[in-house]
């Protein structure tokens, strides 16, 4: 168990976190939410001990061992695979070194028999004979093939050390896990493996991450990050986005009675409960929710970006055609004989390892490349804009970014522009900051106020949830559901997609498929997932 107590710590003079008082017990997963910038990383870093607190404490229970996701991709390239999980519990890896060192001595005396003995006693007593077992499984399920488990650290890709420095942070069954962010470079098969493991993992989590069906799926408390405080609410991140909304929305109602109030509450939490339960989430596994009252759903003063899309005109009956385009990128076919057809009211999901062929047929149907063979054709109805994955180009010039938008309005009042951007988070003096100075999450919102100003009936999206927070994630996720027109995207985050798409096409190592699916059903579907494992045939595992 780890007890904060009055914490608080200062960047010059800007508070991050100031009275800080919670307390974190086994059993339960936190998720750690918060804005860019607002301390989610560094709060981790303190309760690790990496960084220092001006002042208070934090109290763990004697005996207890911490674990924590390292962050450094090289800092064990001396060591083998099997080695770097196993340094996860280090107090057991010392004591294999030194049991290793004794009994490869030429001159093996009896103090070192004694001591032999005595290391014995420890290393099975801590489970050292079935340490490489338990390693080995965790390696698998994070998608590590035995064949690379005697291979040192440096022979291996970056996106494989991620999966062993987790493998690390698991082993052992420590009492505290502290992870930063483990979902990022996993593929769907090993992000499922990890959220069943941490659903049955006894002990205490905390978690940051911005994958909301990560979150949905393992918490059973959110930490909120706030404006220098942080707050404890039980429930899984869609019980805390929904119940601080309801709360702020009867905040702001002063003409409704109170006694309103409090059936409108308990009618929600009814309702969550029986959801979650039927969903298998943690927070039912946990009973929590049954124990909430009326006075534990609180309003947040975090704010939320408005995205909304509205078309200027309803598309037509044609929408696109495309027809055997192929493109040849540094020698490597991208794109192959690649046709499709799109229907009205179709919003399509691009899934599959092959993130180069998605933005590759993007860029071609936005205008910005050209096939090598082939043809696309839209309908006359349709005006298209277009979110790329870098959007780095736009950015190169001292503009504000009241001016900054101002060039893709059709109104240019001043007035006009500043209030848009306000409802965007732009709001005082942030709508004057020159465009070279943005953060990736600021130039995300530039860039989705462009597209809501376009008033395009077909969107194409690549990548538009990298750089965002949580809050900006929601609310343009909400503001695609909402949106009429045709839709074309990519993204890696799995509650994204499945609440938007109603259409899939993964590109495969052997082939395209193609079917008109919620990206949930996609998954499980027998039929595609017995194709999948056909095309896929010595080829890593679905990402999106």
């Amino acid at each position: 168990m780890i007890t904060v107590s009055d914490l608080a710590l200062a960047f010059g003079t800007r508070s991050l976190f100031k009275h800080v008082n919670i307390k974190f017990t086994p059993g339960n997963c936190y998720g750690v939410i918060g804005a860019n910038g607002s301390g989610k990383s560094t709060f981790l870093k303190i309760l690790s001990g990496e960084i220092e607190h001006d002042s208070g404490s934090i109290h763990i229970t004697p005996g207890e061992r911490m674990a924590v996701l390292q962050q450094d991709h090289f800092a064990f390239n001396s060591y083998t695979v099997m080695q770097t999980v196993i340094m996860g519990y280090e107090s057991l890896y010392k004591i294999m070194v030194e049991r290793d060192t004794l009994y490869a001595k030429e001159d093996f005396t009896e103090e070192d028999g004694i001591r032999a003995a005595e290391l014995e006693n420890d290393f099975a007593d801590m489970g050292g004979w079935e340490a490489e077992a338990e390693a080995s499984t965790l390696l698998d399920g994070l998608g590590i093939p035995v064949a690379f488990h005697e291979k040192l650290m440096s022979d291996i890709e970056d996106n494989m050390k991620v999966r062993v420095l987790l493998a690390q942070a698991l082993f052992g069954n420590p009492d505290i896990l502290l992870l930063d962010e483990p979902t990022n470079h996993l593929d769907l098969e090993s992000i499922n493996w990890l959220e069943e493991f941490l659903f049955n993992f006894q002990n205490t989590v905390i978690v940051v991450s911005h994958d909301r069906h990560f979150l949905n799926r393992v918490t059973t408390h959110i930490v909120d990050i706030d404006f220098g405080k942080i707050q404890l609410f039980v429930g899984n991140y869609d019980f805390w986005y929904m119940a601080s909304q309801l709360a702020n929305k009867q905040k702001k109602d002063d003409k409704k009675k109170r006694e309103d109030k409090i059936s409108e509450l308990k009618e929600f939490i009814q309702r969550f409960s029986s959801n979650a339960s039927k969903a298998r989430q943690a927070t039912s596994r946990k009973k929590l929710i049954d124990k909430l009252t009326i006075d534990d759903i609180k309003p947040s003063s975090r704010r939320f970006p408005y995205v909304n899309f509205k078309p200027e005109r309803e598309c037509g009956r044609v929408i696109l055609d495309v027809k055997n385009l192929t493109k040849v990128i540094d020698g490597v076919k991208v794109l192959d004989d690649f046709s499709i057809t799109i229907q009205p009211d179709e919003k399509i999901a691009f899934v599959g390892n092959n993130h180069l062929a998605k933005t590759t047929f993007f860029q071609i149907i936005a205008g910005e490349m050209e096939p090598d063979a082939g043809s696309f054709e839209w309908g006359v109805t349709i005006t298209r804009e277009y979110f790329p994955k870098d959007n780095a180009s736009y950015f190169e010039n001292d503009y504000s970014i009241t001016d900054w938008l101002r060039q893709y309005s059709v109104e240019k009042d001043d007035t006009y522009i500043r209030s848009f951007l306000g409802r965007m988070l732009f709001s005082g003096d942030e709508a004057l900051k020159s465009c070279r100075v943005l953060s990736g999450g600021e130039k995300v919102r530039c860039m989705l106020s462009k597209l809501m100003l376009s008033g395009a009936n077909a969107l194409i999206f690549d990548e538009p949830t990298n750089h965002l927070d949580l809050e900006s994630i929601t609310a343009l996720n909400n503001g695609l559901i909402e949106f009429p027109g045709v839709l074309f995207m990519a993204s890696h985050d799995h509650q994204f997609v499945d609440s938007i798409a109603n259409r899939i096409i993964e590109f495969t190592p052997g082939g395209v498929i193609d079917r008109l699916i919620r990206f949930d059903e996609y998954l499980v579907d027998p039929e595609i997932t017995a194709l999948r494992d056909t095309l896929y045939h010595g080829h890593s595992s679905l990402t999106i």
